[in-house]
């Protein structure tokens, strides 16, 4: 399965944590390690949420095609 979401590398380039991002979005730290290996994606109000947070582009979070 192609990953569909850059969200790991991401809080890495940001030097955040998922634990961290659990507390912001005050969602269970178990839903955000499978976000972060692409198990199960969020929605996107949440991914607009965590661009937010992080202060990047969406589309930054999103793997690209290509």
């Amino acid at each position: 399965m192609k990953d569909l979401n850059r969200l790991k590398i991401v809080l890495c380039e940001k030097k955040k944590t998922s634990k961290w991002l659990a507390t912001e979005l005050d969602k269970n730290p178990t839903t955000i390690s499978k976000w972060c290996t692409n198990t199960i994606q969020p929605d996107l109000p949440t991914l607009n949420r965590i661009a937010e947070l992080l202060d990047v582009d969406i589309k930054d979070l999103i793997q690209s095609t290509k």
